[in-house]
């Protein structure tokens, strides 16, 4: 099969650290050309890709506060896929709404995974004009704002099994924070968690620009307490020993998380989750077998007492029954089938 993966333009693939969209891109291209199918990559020039990599810009560069320089990429990106699509039997966009209006009026069958949070209100403005466009869900919870788009399938991520494996562990005498910081991803949460249970906690996160103020006033002085250490943004490198030392993942989101990759890189190490139940997270974690769902501090601090009775060995088994890079490359397949199969019957009737 030939097949377009299109990226977003502000990260490479895969990112040097922080970038879950882009991250997932690059797990599932990488799988679809070891399966043996053609693989064209449109994504920034400094990315990394055993496919052909079609370089929009020639390095990636985080948001910047200019209109112009924000966007003309991705008019540059739609146009160089626009004048190839006819090369391709599918092409899979992963950049919000940019594709809607011009591949809607061309023949190639095409799809975009939604990667983000669709409660905020300006989606409907835009989403609604499109309500033929075939969209793919990363969580059946990420679709509850919208339930009326054309939603072609719900395909859950996955990554490489190898990436991320358990590690040898003196003593798991810490919990850890893995992420970014910011309101959303509950880091204040995580910190009361762990102070209320008289655990250390271990805080491996990146501060972006745009939440700099917040972690200046809020998160710095917390960090000062005696049970936190603080070891800033990680690479895939460092997240094996961070990971398989922990005596779990804290993850108590204020949010509808559409995914959080974080989670199953946990459990890829053997770490249980202790989660909020917001989002996706029941679809993720699996109560009492790969961690536990709360719903509250007081119930994630009781969590915390009890997860050293969760099997380690097992919680990396449902990892690699769950949770691979196959197993999404497959259902993106049998997807791209279907939309193909649908495309040729359109044309046979006309």
């Amino acid at each position: 099969m030939r097949i377009a993966q299109i990226a977003p333009m502000f990260e490479s693939v895969p990112p040097r650290r922080y970038g879950g969209t882009e991250r997932v891109v690059h797990w599932l291209t990488e799988e679809l050309v070891a399966m043996g199918h053609e693989v064209t990559l449109f994504a920034t020039g400094d990315s990394t890709t055993s496919a052909e990599l079609v370089p929009v810009r020639q390095e990636a560069a985080r948001f910047v506060p200019n209109f112009e320089r924000n966007n003309a990429p991705y008019a540059r990106l739609l146009e160089l896929v626009r004048r190839r699509a006819r090369e391709f039997d599918v092409l899979h966009f992963h950049i919000d709404f940019h594709p809607f209006s011009l591949f809607s009026r061309q023949a190639t069958p095409f799809v975009n995974t939604l990667h983000g949070r669709l409660d905020q209100d300006w989606v409907p403005e835009i989403y609604d004009l499109f309500p033929e466009v075939p969209l793919v869900s990363v969580s059946n919870a990420q679709r509850r704002p919208m339930p009326r788009l054309n939603w072609a399938a719900t395909v859950l991520h996955g990554m490489p099994p190898d990436l991320l494996t358990p590690q040898p562990a003196r003593a798991r005498d810490y919990f850890a924070f893995l992420g970014r910081i910011s309101p959303e991803k509950g880091i204040e949460a995580a910190i009361r968690i762990a102070a209320t249970a008289g655990a250390k906690l271990k805080i491996a996160a990146k501060i972006g620009e745009e939440d700099i103020q917040y972690y200046r006033d809020v998160v710095a002085p917390l960090l000062r307490a005696d049970n936190i250490e603080f070891l800033g943004e990680i690479d895939d490198a460092q997240k094996p020993g961070f990971l398989s030392g922990a005596r779990a993942l804290l993850f108590p989101i204020d949010w509808p998380e559409p995914f959080g990759l974080v989670m199953i890189e946990a459990m890829a190490c053997g770490c249980p989750v202790i989660a909020m139940r917001r989002g996706s997270v029941p679809e993720v974690v699996e109560d009492g077998l790969t961690g536990y769902v709360v719903g509250s501090i007081p119930e994630a601090v009781a969590a915390c007492a009890q997860v050293d009775a969760l099997d380690r060995a097992a919680v990396r088994r449902r990892f690699e029954q769950r949770w691979t890079s196959a197993r999404m490359a497959g259902d993106y397949l049998a997807l791209y089938e279907r939309l193909i199969g649908r495309a040729a019957l359109r044309l046979a009737g006309d």
